[in-house]
């Protein structure tokens, strides 16, 4: 271990001891507390900062608000220390604060007359803030606050220093004020699913927030933002405010921007959809051609796309002879019938026997490449993806943007996580989900062949319950994915799964919770989510064996959903 790394510890486990006895000692700033820090932004330069050895400037990026920063860069022999004289009030308590980033930064006052203190934090690639307090002396009437890096380290930046507590009579900086309302606000672009929109710059303003129908939907720093998830050929109403210290301004003029039309054959997706997987297969359940599927099913996945001796790539073989003759050209007209019809017709990749394994750049291509030449041969609309035996996040996120680039903003993709995959942000099947949320149409997990789950409130739920249904859809909902792109995946006779399954009217208990707050067991969800997109079931098969109990009663429900 080199010298330089020994100092560096121990610097590092004294600033700890330090930051043990100050940071408790930190309290909030009473109403007629100021802040005696003076160009505590460092809008004016280094005016009433004096920085060692040359070792600081200001920059314009980044910043945290306004438009100039701290930059203060070490060297070997120098910490970069940039401090000011700062006037208070004897026997005064004040309050030290800085935002920081970059390399090592240190936050300190000397000279109060009775303790010094100080406070640290490591390298960040983001803004943090740092904080501690101090008491005056009987006759001390100004201290030296002051930031520094450590020796040797990268720069670090300084950002809105503040020494609250009584005036010192020093002199303060004006506070911020109220910015005004953004002008401008256009809409840049537009998707069947999303619209961009783009203000002016407002003065003062540390960040800005967008409103869709009077309700937040995001909030930005920089003046553009792209509201995702939306329904198409749909219009929406647009405002955007302006932020910063002192509050939120007014709402801009709002603007109106409406979804595309999807450019596949048929109308949009229904806002509430009801998706079903078809047997390309006898299992025992009822045998179906495509035309034979309840019409209450908007999404129609056809089970399963066959894995072929090329790494990634997929094909499909329509099983003629176990559905008693069913030729391939029937079963494109009927495709194109249901299209006519409304519905959405896609392929499905994977299943409990899928052997599909997208790993690299190469499977990705190849996984791209063959569902769009699919696609193409059948007419089908999109992709499911139902990989039961793990994907890669990276790769699976390549291969459907490189479909999305081929087939254009019609594109339905679905997937049908089993319930482990979606525990956590971190699994590969969520982490995919939001990788390509822009272009998602609807994650309908399997609530069912599953042990006991946590839900969004660290709870433990089994299978088979309201409070199943609704405290693990929480994650999704809660977890980055739009109401829109969660649906829930049920099986539709106890002959469907192996087990899990529930009543459909237990399943439209668990929509009206999500959707309405009505209907809840136990668990109660934090806000409800009207946008919920509905519901899928496996199968339409079984569906159809049960005498259509499921689809009769659960597709009534969602497309009567709010």
């Amino acid at each position: 271990m080199s010298p330089h790394r020994r100092s560096l510890r121990f610097w590092s486990g004294a600033v700890t001891a330090a930051l043990a006895l100050t940071v408790t000692t930190v309290g909030q700033a009473s109403a007629a507390d100021v802040n005696n820090a003076r160009n505590a932004g460092f809008e004016s330069g280094l005016s009433d900062w004096t920085c060692s050895a040359g070792s600081g400037t200001t920059v314009s990026s980044p910043v945290r608000t306004g438009t100039a920063a701290l930059q203060a860069t070490p060297s070997g022999q120098d910490n970069a220390r940039c401090a000011q004289t700062v006037r208070v009030k004897p026997n005064s308590t004040y309050t030290l604060g800085a935002w920081v980033r970059g390399g090592y930064a240190y936050l300190g006052v000397t000279g109060t007359g009775t303790t010094d203190v100080s406070t640290w934090t490591p390298d960040s690639s983001s803004w943090k803030q740092l904080s501690t307090s101090f008491t005056t002396g009987s006759s001390t009437t100004s201290v030296t606050v002051y930031t520094h890096g450590w020796y040797g380290q990268s720069a670090y930046y300084a950002d809105d220093v503040s020494v609250f507590g009584p005036d010192g009579g020093g002199g303060t900086d004006p506070g911020p004020t109220i910015p005004s309302a953004p002008g401008g606000l256009n809409v840049s672009g537009t998707t069947s699913s999303s619209v961009s929109l783009a203000w002016n710059a407002v003065s003062g303003a540390t960040g800005y927030t967008v409103y869709r129908d009077g309700t937040k939907v995001t909030a930005v720093s920089g003046t553009s933002a792209t509201v995702t998830g939306l329904a198409a050929s749909t219009s929406y109403s647009f405002q955007v405010t302006a932020t910063n210290g002192a509050g939120e301004s007014p709402k801009s003029a709002a603007v109106t921007g409406t979804t595309n039309k999807p450019n596949g054959p048929g109308p949009a997706l229904p806002k509430h959809a009801v998706t079903g997987y078809w047997q390309n297969f006898d299992n025992g359940a009822t045998v179906q051609k495509l035309a034979d599927v309840q019409e209450q099913y908007d999404i129609i996945a056809v089970a399963f796309a066959d894995a072929t001796s090329t790494p990634g790539a997929v094909t499909f073989n329509l099983d003629s002879a176990g559905l008693g003759g069913y030729t391939v050209d029937q079963f494109k007209a009927d495709i194109r019938a249901k299209q006519a019809a409304g519905k959405k017709v896609i392929v499905s990749v994977g299943g409990e026997r899928g052997t599909v394994a997208v790993n690299d750049a190469a499977s990705a291509a190849n996984f791209a490449n063959s569902v769009y030449s699919v696609m193409q041969t059948y007419g089908f609309d999109g992709v499911d993806i139902d990989l039961e035996n793990g994907l890669n996040a990276t790769y699976m996120t390549q291969a459907l943007r490189s479909l999305s680039a081929k087939a254009g903003s019609s594109l339905i993709i679905t997937m049908a996580p089993q319930t482990i995959d979606m525990q956590s942000t971190s699994n590969s099947y969520f982490q995919t989900a939001l990788n390509i949320k822009d272009i998602l149409t609807v994650v309908n997990m399997q609530y069912y062949n599953s042990g006991s789950m946590l839900g969004c409130d660290g709870k433990v739920y089994s299978q088979g319950s309201v409070d199943f249904l609704t405290a693990l859809a929480c994650i999704q909902l809660e977890g980055g994915l739009a109401p829109s792109q969660v649906g829930l995946g049920l099986p539709a006779s106890t002959r469907g799964a192996g087990s899990g399954y529930v009543s459909p009217t237990m399943v439209n208990n668990a929509l009206d919770c999500l959707a309405k707050g009505t209907g809840c067991g136990s668990f109660k969800p934090p806000r409800t989510y009207p946008g919920l997109r509905g519901a899928m079931t496996w199968s339409t098969n079984w569906d159809a064996t049960a005498g259509n109990a499921w689809s009769n009663v659960v597709g009534p429900h969602v497309h009567g959903l709010p």
